[in-house]
């Protein structure tokens, strides 16, 4: 049955945003130098190479039978770039370049991928494609995988971030060096409800974890009205936050103790020693550290500065409330009143949807506020929240990628909200929900501080 025009013209804009998602990727590999696309930058994580394989491995097997009905041209290679490595347990990866396929197979294995995929969808577009077998139509496939590269479009850059400065391409950037004299305070937030996740019947993208949505009554608390910023965190340093076993742990629970203590960790992973000062390391040099920019640190370094202060970190439902209020996501409240997955909350995003390659001071808008005065909490870092990552009330997996979200349903990855400079803006949503395990320091993830 042919497809109505308002179809064709929403599957044609997804075919778009696909192309331009791939392009955000390309960019971001052009930025290593050819001889250093075999370094592994993270030792937990893949040789650079492994992504320039994985993006289009995903996108294949994903679509290639599933939807256009295409039998494999590269079995092998489908399965080698199949599955990235989550930085937890287990030994370290001990591959070799070696192990790996030269970079002219890998670059012939992704422009056959591109180009099979594209000709096939194109005339996709021209009818009603019935939804897979699982139920899910071709447009839920295509905003994975759109998401799904624009997720590695950030993973990557904190990746890259870590390679030697040597080994990149420097990109014209200019830093935001302001500072300011505005004392830390809190916002008191009264007491109230809070929806959670997407419901199913809303229309929209979100992933399985988004839904089912539900409210959650929070009772009063005072939050941070701004990230914490380097200069917050250097004076926790200073009163020898780093040595003082009490703010990582207990009797009970040391694992934070020992692990800053086994990997002699003192320090913020972007900072830098040199002589009697703090540097701080951005993507193509070395800068003093500024002192506004939110500090990025794991969620221990994070938890332990909380301790010191005599606070914690919000959880996942505080940190909504103070976000949005009590707004509920719902298929009116997108922009147009249309069910879209680019919905943006109605107030002045902040310092995001790869705008820079660097954060800006905390200070840098008075005019990205939630509806409480607290400012910052979109953009220029994602926000550690003390949830352990886990299934919403209704949860189910999406059966095309079982394990997105239940495998790390382990209780050592915690719940990230908000949005780094990186973050693509389609992953701004209200509902979007990040998460990392806790002794893991190379994301783009600051915090902020509550009480009761």
């Amino acid at each position: 049955m042919p497809a109505t025009s308002n179809d064709v013209i929403a599957r044609h804009d997804l075919i778009e945003q696909l192309i331009d998602a791939r392009h955000r990727t390309d960019e971001l590999f052009a930025v290593v130098k050819p001889e250093a696309l075999y370094e592994r930058p993270i030792p937990e994580r893949h040789r650079i190479v492994f992504y320039i394989g994985h993006l289009e491995a995903f996108d294949w097997n994903l679509l290639h039978e599933r939807v256009l009905g295409l039998a494999s041209f590269h079995p092998e290679f489908d399965r080698l770039f199949a599955f990235g490595i989550d930085p937890v347990g287990g030994g370290m990866p001990t591959d070799q370049p070696s192990d790996w396929p030269s970079l002219a197979a890998v670059r012939q294995y992704v422009d056959k991928i591109r180009n099979v995929l594209d000709e096939r969808m194109s005339e996709a577009l021209a009818d009603s494609v019935p939804p897979t077998s699982e139920g899910f139509p071709l447009s839920t496939l295509l905003e994975v995988a759109i998401e799904h590269r624009l997720m590695h479009a950030e993973t990557l850059a904190y990746m890259l971030h870590q390679l030697p400065l040597e080994k990149k391409i420097p990109q014209a950037e200019v830093l935001d060096l302001s500072s300011s004299s505005i004392a830390p305070h809190s916002i008191e937030i009264p007491a109230g409800a809070v929806t959670l996740g997407l419901s199913r019947t809303s229309g929209l993208f979100g992933w399985d974890n988004e839904f089912e949505a539900h409210a959650v009554d929070i009772p009063a608390f005072a939050i941070d009205q701004y990230k914490v910023t380097n200069r917050q965190y250097l004076d926790f340093m200073t009163a020898g936050g780093y040595e003082t076993p009490g703010l990582w742990g207990d009797g009970t629970n040391a694992q934070d103790w020992k692990w800053i203590s086994d990997r002699k960790i003192c320090h913020p992973a972007f900072w830098k020693r040199d002589g009697d000062r703090w540097m701080y390391r951005t993507m193509f040099e070395d800068i003093p550290l500024p002192l506004d920019w939110p500090v990025y640190v794991s969620h221990a370094e994070a938890k332990a500065f909380a301790r010191w202060e005599g606070k914690r970190l919000p959880t996942e439902a505080e940190w909504q409330r103070a976000a949005y209020g009590n707004m509920l996501v719902t298929e009116s409240t997108s922009p147009g009143g249309q069910a879209s997955s680019n919905f943006k909350p109605n107030f002045k995003l902040g310092n995001s949807d790869f705008a820079r390659w660097s954060p800006v001071s905390v200070y840098a808008s008075s005019e990205g506020q939630s509806p409480f005065g607290v400012h910052g909490m979109i953009g220029n870092g994602w926000e550690w929240t003390s949830t352990t990552f886990g299934p919403f009330p209704g949860f189910e997996p999406f059966p095309f990628y079982p394990g997105y979200s239940s495998d790390f349903f382990d209780g050592k990855h915690f719940v990230m909200k908000g949005g780094s400079a990186r973050t693509a803006a389609c992953m701004l949503r209200p509902t979007f929900r990040n998460w990392f395990q806790a002794h893991y320091q190379y994301i783009y993830t600051g915090f902020r501080c509550v009480s009761r």
